[in-house]
């Protein structure tokens, strides 16, 4: 362990299969699914791409719900995550469910329709019945998800009958993570109807909730753990990994320990390990900060704990901006979106990063900390260059300002890839203006990843707005300008060329959508739009 960290270690607990688990001397950067493939014998979770993009090693972890939760499933906070790109450390005081673990009924053959197996928890029912699987390789991740959709519906009517189920567009987006589908999606989909007409057998969580109190108790304060990295140069070397409880404990050892890794969801840092075998060094994680997760109103501003998870700071802002659900949804998938977090997504600078044009473009501001002093900075002028920015040795970024005002301006965003869910942008843009009495544009604020070596603003192209109408004419004034202001580069994912007509076609897209005459009605610009209409699935 480094100098800086002359911390005592500790074993990581958590609870899995009815059984309190005490780890020692794990390696930092052992992934869960790892350590369930290997240690713990339990092989129905797969590993399948290894990055977090197949779904076939999704599992299920809980910790207990805070009160006045609204999400909470009977005193769980329950969520799917990626095994293969979650650190073994992270499970500290928690509980992991894995396909293995489904609730099974006692066998009752006068209850079941011919070709169901008496010993299947519902949603395996339900696979089987409707033929949603094949070779059978990524299903334990489809059961998972679906099991966290049925566990989120639960009984909810007197006579025994279920509540309001999930909609197809619901189920679809539940089951964006899960991208290996031989099957094609229709059975699976179908799976998802059929597994509430069963008869419902719900996940006891009292015995749950009791062992995560439990472990509450014995595990407070600040976590440290050490083990072997094997990819230190020169052989294996002990590695800390270490998180702070508190917000100022984190101050502290990060102000000690510059050098160190942050680490908050781990779904980038992950694929570093798994694809690149990196040496990551010393790790901090930010997971155990309650102050950091925090999303409220204050002082004219939405603040989002840089700790806040993606699923829980997208459905803040699209709570206030409708228009910004298709992004949301889009963004990743479900098991990435509950252990990434805003904070990583802004701090990690990639150029084509899915957060910072859409907070750019609402005029957010960034939070940053060393030790006991803060300071704010504009996200617009945050990157410096190519994954680069302004924070000093020491210092992070505590929390990301949405003025409120920003939601009362006109927002729209596009979002172009290659698939609908789960990919990353080849080009993402956002647009934020107000329309004046007089019909003309006042404040546009145009934010593009994709198109340079950092998220931008189009300081041309919105030069060219400003102060004119909103008019077809203008619009070709600002295509125009986005020469001026970008000059992109060819990769795997577009080609330069493709990317500025993309970017000229949003902007033509948005004025069609907001015109003052004719705009587009909202079922053109939705891709559920048709199964809205007319449900194909009942």
């Amino acid at each position: 362990m480094s100098d800086h960290a002359p911390h005592s270690t500790q074993p990581i607990r958590f609870f899995h299969r009815g059984e309190f688990v005490e780890l020692h001397g794990q390696p930092p950067t052992r992934s869960v699914l790892n350590w369930l493939r290997e240690d713990a014998h339990c092989s129905g979770t797969k590993e399948g791409c290894n990055e977090g993009d197949c779904g076939a090693c999704t599992v299920m972890v809980a910790d207990l719900a805070e009160p006045g939760d609204a999400s909470a499933v009977r005193g769980l906070n329950l969520r799917t995550v990626n095994a293969c790109i979650q650190f073994l450390p992270t499970l500290h005081g928690k509980a992991l469910f894995t396909v293995e673990d489904l609730p099974q009924p006692a066998p009752c053959p006068a209850t079941l329709a011919a070709g169901e197996r008496p010993e299947q928890h519902p949603v395996q029912q339900a696979l089987v019945a409707c033929h949603g699987s094949q070779c059978g390789f990524c299903t334990p991740g489809f059961v998972m998800s679906l099991w966290e959709v049925y566990e989120r519906h639960p009984m909810a009517a007197p006579d025994g009958l279920r509540g309001p189920r999930p909609s197809t567009a619901q189920l679809a987006d539940a089951l964006s993570g899960n991208l290996c589908r031989c099957t094609g999606y229709r059975p699976i989909l179908d799976a998802g109807h059929r597994m509430f007409e069963l008869p419902a057998l719900n996940l006891d969580t009292a015995p749950i909730v009791a062992a995560l109190q439990t472990l509450r108790e014995q595990t407070t304060g600040d976590f440290h753990t050490t083990g072997r990295n094997a990819f230190a140069p020169g052989g294996a070397r002990l590695d800390g990994f270490h998180a702070p409880a508190t917000l100022k404990a984190l101050a502290e050892l990060r102000a000690a320990q510059p050098d160190a890794r942050l680490l908050a969801g781990a779904t980038d840092v992950g694929l570093w390990v798994n694809k690149q075998f990196r040496d990551v060094g010393e790790l901090i994680w930010v997971g155990r900060v309650a102050e950091l997760q925090t999303i409220e109103e204050k002082d004219g501003a939405l603040w989002i704990g840089a700790g806040a998870t993606l699923e829980a700071a997208w459905a803040a802002l699209a709570e206030r901006a409708p228009s910004l659900r298709e992004v949301w949804k889009r963004f990743a998938s479900p098991p990435i979106r509950h252990a990434g977090t805003l904070g990583g997504n802004v701090a990690n600078g990639s150029p084509i990063g899915d957060g910072p044009p859409v907070l750019m473009a609402m005029g957010a501001e960034l939070l940053l900390r060393h030790g006991s002093t803060t300071r704010r900075v504009p996200l617009n002028t945050f990157y410096t260059g190519y994954q680069r920015n302004l924070l000093q040795p020491g210092e992070f970024i505590q929390a990301i300002a949405v003025p409120l005002s920003a939601f009362a301006t006109t927002l729209r965003v596009g979002k172009i890839s290659k698939r609908f869910d789960s990919d990353i942008s080849a080009l993402c843009a956002a647009f934020s203006f107000t329309l004046g009495t007089d019909g003309t544009l006042t404040a546009p604020r145009l934010a593009f990843g994709g198109m340079a070596a950092t998220v931008q603003r189009a300081a041309h192209a919105e030069a060219a707005l400003a102060g004119q109408p909103w008019t077809q004419a203008t619009v070709h004034a600002a295509q125009a300008a986005l020469a001026q202001d970008f000059t992109p580069l060819s990769d795997l994912r577009a080609s330069a060329d493709y990317r500025m007509q993309v970017a000229r076609n949003l902007l033509q897209r948005w004025w069609l959508d907001t015109r003052a005459d004719a705009p587009l009605p909202p079922q053109a610009l939705s891709v559920w739009a048709p199964a809205r209409a007319q449900e194909l699935l009942p």
